[in-house]
């Protein structure tokens, strides 16, 4: 089971925002010895005006541009940027949907510097856009 508990700290203690999915976690893991990763700040997720224009924007223009389908340029843009091996070796790359807005931004401007250096092509920036015309519903 990989359950996420989020909360807060107050005076040195560990406030859970749903102390009862702790104690039915709990509850399954009777006589078994445990392991508790150490407590880390919550990160925030990409926004949905991230997503918007990331797909409605950068993979449409470049996947236009490229003549390529945009599921395809969207994985080929994963491939290349986010990808890494992991500790058996095997390559994989990190979904979008896991990054937080700080490196959904720097995932983007790789990107556009990528288009503009290698391709010519210049993307447009999200002030640039109406990103709301992207919104998925």
């Amino acid at each position: 089971m990989n359950a996420v508990f989020t909360g807060r700290v107050e005076k040195g203690k560990l406030i859970l925002n749903d102390p009862d999915k702790m104690r039915r976690v709990l509850a399954t893991l009777e006589g078994c010895e445990v392991e508790v990763p150490a407590p880390r700040k919550k990160r925030k997720k990409r926004s949905l005006n991230q997503n918007s224009y990331y797909r409605g924007v950068v993979i449409k223009m470049l996947a236009e541009f490229l003549g390529y389908d945009e599921d395809d340029m969207h994985h080929m843009m994963r491939a290349k940027f986010l990808s890494f091996t992991d500790d058996k070796g095997i390559e994989a790359s990190r979904s979008t949907t896991t990054l937080s807005t700080v490196e959904m931004e720097e995932y983007l401007e790789r990107i556009r510097q990528w288009a503009e250096s290698f391709l010519h092509f210049r993307i447009a920036l999200p002030n640039e856009v109406d990103v709301s015309v992207y919104d998925q519903p």
